[in-house]
């Protein structure tokens, strides 16, 4: 593959003001959808994606405004560029643990979860003991858990997709690893943020409840932590996408 020499600095503005742009939009976006009415928390689930999907945006169009490099051919390389050679490795592996723990929260408390009052699937957990019956909300099934399904597998193969056109196109090889670290930092905000939310709203229905038992206080202690990781993730990853090139090294 061939790499050319820096693109003029309008182009590097084009790019920063493209990437901003994408932010701006993903901002006001969801700032809309947290503040529709009756939305019981699914606003902000959905706000999340948007602005992730605003950032990935704005690196794309980026992209799109950028001309192709032209000059002198700096290196010719002939063995293909792939992904994993450019998106930051131990990030990456953090995001696909965390993105797993997703998903296996989210079906599991699809499988347990319960009507609530006014019949909203899988929005509270219920439970029986010594004829007593306890249900307490909110719980991060079916009504929570399929946007939030939703929103990974879209936001999923946009990233995938932006990631797949950053590295086969021609340019600095700095620029396409700032530009695949965005991307991978706004997919880590899409996953680690609806992490933190279902774990946090999770051990909080199994504290109401007397029910739960040992097995439930036991899910307690690992939810916490793993919320507490999923939320720092994604304050690193929301800090990234704002100013990639400031967690280069």
């Amino acid at each position: 593959m061939l790499d050319s020499t820096a693109p003029p600095a309008s182009h590097t503005r084009a790019d920063r003001y493209a990437r901003l742009g994408g932010l701006a939009a993903g901002v006001l976006l969801s700032l809309d959808l947290i503040d529709a009415p009756g939305g019981l928390g699914s606003g902000i689930l959905a706000a999340i994606p948007v602005f992730g999907l605003g950032a990935v945006a704005g690196v794309l169009l980026g992209e799109y405004l950028t001309a192709r490099p032209r000059g002198t051919v700096r290196t010719a390389g002939l063995a293909p560029r792939r992904i994993r050679d450019h998106v930051p490795p131990r990030l990456t592996v953090l995001l696909l643990i965390e993105m797993s723990l997703l998903i296996a929260l989210l079906v599991t408390a699809i499988a347990i979860g319960s009507p609530d009052d006014t019949g909203r699937a899988g929005r509270a957990l219920t439970m029986t003991c010594s004829g007593v019956t306890e249900s307490h909300g909110p719980w991060p099934g079916t009504f929570y858990a399929v946007p939030a399904l939703a929103s990974l597998v879209s936001s999923t193969a946009a990233c995938g997709h932006a990631l797949r056109h950053i590295t086969r196109r021609p340019g600095q090889e700095q620029d396409r690893r700032n530009r695949a670290l965005a991307i991978t930092a706004a997919w880590g905000l899409l996953t680690s943020a609806p992490l933190a939310g279902a774990a946090w709203t999770a051990a909080g229905s199994l504290r109401g409840l007397s029910c739960d038992g040992t097995l439930g206080s036991v899910a307690v202690w690992i939810l916490l932590p793993v919320c507490l990781l999923a939320l720092g993730t994604a304050i690193w990853c929301l800090f990234t996408v704002v100013a990639p090139k400031a967690f280069q090294r």
